[in-house]
């Protein structure tokens, strides 16, 4: 499995962004969770938010709930994160992962830079 993050950039606190994550080399008949995580300067990569592929299942981080929402695009096999009413802390590397049916996360794309600054 093979993914690829990217749209990031600087927006300002309050505004919004959209990044994208391409996915590509699923193994047919497996099950994928594809999340979002971030690593802020200095600190742990941490969980934001994640899409079961087939389902469209949700989950978020409660620092985000109600600010940002994942979806997915099957046709187009990307993974979206609308990011709406940014705070500085949500300035970080963005990676987004794939978790097969195995249940780790085993899979990561490189990462875009988001930074919230006025």
């Amino acid at each position: 499995v093979q993914l690829q993050a990217f749209g990031g950039g600087l927006v300002q606190p309050g505004g919004s962004l959209k990044i994208s994550c391409t996915a590509s080399g699923f193994v047919s008949g497996d099950h994928y969770v594809i999340g979002w995580f971030r690593q802020a300067p200095g600190k742990e990569r941490k969980f934001v938010s994640s899409i079961w592929w087939s389902s469209g299942l949700t989950y978020y981080v409660d620092s985000v709930k109600g600010r940002f929402t994942i979806s997915r695009d099957n046709a187009k096999n990307t993974v979206y994160l609308q990011m709406n009413s940014m705070k500085f802390d949500d300035t970080a590397v963005y990676y987004c992962a794939a978790q097969p049916s195995s249940g780790a996360w085993d899979y990561w794309g490189q990462g875009t830079l988001v930074t919230v600054s006025s």
